[in-house]
């Protein structure tokens, strides 16, 4: 696996460098410091993962990432910042990337690492456990355009905003079994797995392959 680690903090890329070519597999290309080094990085080495932060001088991770991936839609792209800050995760995942994890949790970085080779895409618990509230706030994806009826795509909506089943059927109308299979069904029609893909799925403007994330791996790669 080859990467390359952008940072503006000289250190923090040193030590990132030294931690992970100490991890079989895998192999750092170059190290950056701005935005615009990202980038020119990425289309001078094409890295399997481009490890980058947020918030650095000379230009910001995030508007990098986006450049990136309009150029290589198949980027793999994975923010690695100190800040946790609602906007910058709703922009991570709308740009498309494959994680966001926070600086603080430095061994979880190896094992995102491989799972984002693998196809996953990897998130810090404290920010899939915020998704339902940062659903509220979004307008989220435009639905008409997929085979669903209006109850399933009412089911899809109420989902992203954080409602149980039994609140779903109480806004519905509907019986908890029903809920469970329209649910059913609808997972099903988008090819994803449980209620926080499909959140991820509205919030990123109905993006099937970046939102299929399996928590459940995912939260062990983050806890190992």
């Amino acid at each position: 696996m080859n990467i390359i680690i952008v940072d503006d903090d000289k250190l923090v890329c040193m030590s990132l460098r030294t931690i992970l070519q100490a991890e079989e597999g895998i192999t750092v290309l170059a190290t950056g410091g701005s935005g615009p080094e990202a980038v020119r990085l990425y289309d001078e080495y094409r890295p399997d993962i481009l490890l980058m932060d947020i918030q650095m001088g000379g230009g910001s991770g995030l508007d990098a990432g986006e450049e990136i991936l309009k150029r290589h839609p198949e980027a793999r792209v994975l923010f690695l910042t100190t800040f946790s800050d609602d906007e910058y995760i709703l922009r991570a995942l709308g740009i498309g990337s494959r994680g966001y994890l926070i600086k603080q949790d430095i061994a979880s970085i190896a094992p995102a690492l491989k799972a984002v080779m693998s196809g996953q895409s990897v998130f810090g618990n404290e920010v899939t456990t915020r998704l339902p509230e940062l659903m509220k706030r979004e307008k989220g994806a435009d639905l008409s355009g997929y085979s669903m009826g209006e109850r399933e795509k009412e089911l899809v909506r109420l989902v992203a905003k954080g409602l149980s089943n039994r609140e779903i059927a109480d806004a519905m109308c509907l019986s908890e079994g029903t809920v469970r299979n329209y649910l059913s069904a609808v997972l099903e029609k988008l090819g994803l797995r449980d209620r926080t893909q499909l959140a991820v799925f509205y919030l990123r403007g109905g993006k099937c392959e970046d939102a299929r994330l399996d928590i459940q791996k995912n939260k062990k790669i983050l806890e190992e």
